[in-house]
């Protein structure tokens, strides 16, 4: 398209506008017509303006750069948030989460991340920086559909994953429990007082059991009534696991708080190898013996037999020292209520150092210095029991794996602010914590990430960053959508390289 000037028989110059894009001319407008050359200029110019109309152009003047910003400004039709989507969503999708065909799944999952709210505070999240609109009836509707279509497969998806990150395969799981408590008077029937980790005995609480592999990644959960015995949810969740996905041979490792007999035989029956932590103090007395008796130089280890077991034995020097710290301080506290008076006949228990104590006559307390210097000949040891055939090294470098389900929980409390919990329904309690379980697997899948590509940022890092990369749409003057992410610092060309988008 352009603009002629066609000379005519008359003396008058005609000012056309031209179109050749059919391969013929065509004349699309007569602007007008003139003898007076700066008549004809201005007939060129208005015919010039003609037709980048038509062409869906529009001349900027550069000298004016106000004009121009107040053009783009005018022009922007959009403004969204992207960058969650961008980073957290490839992940999402990367796991296989997709397979749950909902868009509300996956929005409440990646904002569990970045904005751990109440399920309608995260919806007005959503409607104010995705423009995303779901009412309180559409966020009910899917948390049953959670817990009573999707709970398995998002725990499937999860399996299936981290076994594709791990090549080796899964030989070993690590397990763990944690408690959840309720800002709530009366409890219900999975709603219970119990032991609490956070220190709210009196709250109505559930308990949560949790199934890693190597380096952390979820495998399977369940939840528990409050009241319940963390050991006794130890095999249901194992046992779950091994049948669902036939494993012959596995080997679990737990913390010595759900060490008891009973699980030990029954892991024992069905098969099982394991590491567990366990209570050396509460073995027997020609055991108790045996391990005092062990000859330890600075940090080492010792195995002792132990009806056709193995109990691995460790020393070491900086474990004394805070054993022998937190002991002191606990005498000398004990020390300062005995001469206050505000120990009873009832404070003599096995609470904490409440066990140094013992009744001198009929009505009064003393500090019982036998158990204390008792106490102090076990400062630096613990132990692993085993029936496995790994040596003792072997047992050692698996059962440090076990700190990082205790990491899983730290960042569930308190990067996931898994509680408070705004649910009263099981099933609904249920379904907030199956989000919860893959938002830490999508957490975690950014953790190996980030340390695989040695990018030097944590999830924290990122997640904090990419809640400042947006998009803008702009329309041009033919009605014409031009979307572009907005990059602006080093941090986000940090992140924009390190995920490709």
């Amino acid at each position: 398209m352009f603009v002629r000037k066609k000379p005519n028989k008359s003396g008058l110059v005609s000012v056309q506008v031209i179109d050749k894009s059919q391969g013929k001319y065509k004349v699309l407008k007569t602007i007008g017509s003139s003898k007076d050359t700066l008549e004809i200029e201005r007939l060129v110019a208005e015919g010039k303006s003609y037709a980048q109309k038509q062409m869906g152009l529009q001349e900027i003047d550069f000298t004016d750069h106000r004009r121009i910003f107040t053009d783009v400004l005018s022009s922007i039709s959009s403004h969204k948030l992207v960058g969650i989507q961008y980073v957290l969503g490839k992940i999402f999708d990367d796991i296989g989460f997709t397979q749950i065909n909902e868009e509300l799944f996956k929005d409440l999952v990646l904002y569990r991340l970045v904005y751990p709210k109440s399920k309608l505070k995260t919806t007005e999240y959503l409607y104010r920086y995705e423009q995303k609109s779901y009412s309180e009836d559409d966020i009910y509707r899917f948390m049953d559909r959670l817990h009573s279509r999707y709970k398995d497969l998002v725990q499937k998806i999860s399996f299936e994953h981290t076994l594709q990150v791990l090549d080796g395969g899964i030989h070993a799981v690590f397990y763990d429990v944690t408690t959840i408590y309720f800002e709530i008077e009366k409890e219900d029937d999975i709603r219970k007082p119990g032991f609490s980790k956070d220190g709210k005995h009196k709250h109505p609480q559930i308990v949560l059991g949790l199934l890693v592999s190597k380096d952390a990644y979820p495998l399977a959960y369940d939840i528990f009534e409050g009241n319940k015995y963390e050991g006794d949810t130890f095999l249901p969740i194992l046992e779950g696991f091994r049948m669902k996905y036939n494993f012959e041979k596995l080997t679990v490792v737990a913390d010595a708080g759900l060490l008891s007999n009973k699980n030990v035989q029954e892991l024992v029956e069905k098969g099982y190898e394991f590491i567990l932590g366990a209570r050396i103090k509460n073995e027997k007395e020609s055991v108790k013996k045996e391990i005092l008796g062990l000859d330890f130089e600075k940090d080492q280890s010792r195995a002792i037999k132990k009806e056709g077991m193995t109990l691995v034995v460790t020393y070491s020097q900086d474990r004394a020292k805070k054993d022998r710290y937190n002991r002191e301080r606990g005498v000398k506290r004990l020390e300062m209520q005995l001469k206050s008076g505000k120990l009873t006949k009832s404070s003599i228990n096995n609470k904490g150092y409440n066990k140094f104590l013992r009744m001198e006559g009929e009505v009064a307390l003393a500090l019982d210095q036998e158990k204390v210097d008792m106490d102090a000949k076990w400062d630096g040891l613990k132990g692993y029991l085993t029936n496995s055939t790994m040596t003792k090294e072997e047992v050692l470098e698996n059962y440090r794996h076990l700190w990082q389900i205790e990491k899983a929980f730290r960042v569930a409390k308190n990067e996931l602010k898994i509680r408070p919990v705004f649910h009263h329904k099981r099933e609904r309690i249920e379904a907030h914590i199956c989000l919860n379980f893959t938002a830490y697997k999508v957490y975690k899948e950014l953790d190996r990430i980030l340390k695989s590509k040695k990018a030097g940022l944590s999830p924290e890092n990122v997640i904090e960053i990419i809640q400042n990369i947006h998009e803008i749409g702009l329309v041009t003057p033919n009605k014409e959508v031009i979307k572009k992410t907005i990059i602006l610092t080093e941090e986000q060309k940090s992140v924009q390289e390190i995920f490709g988008f």
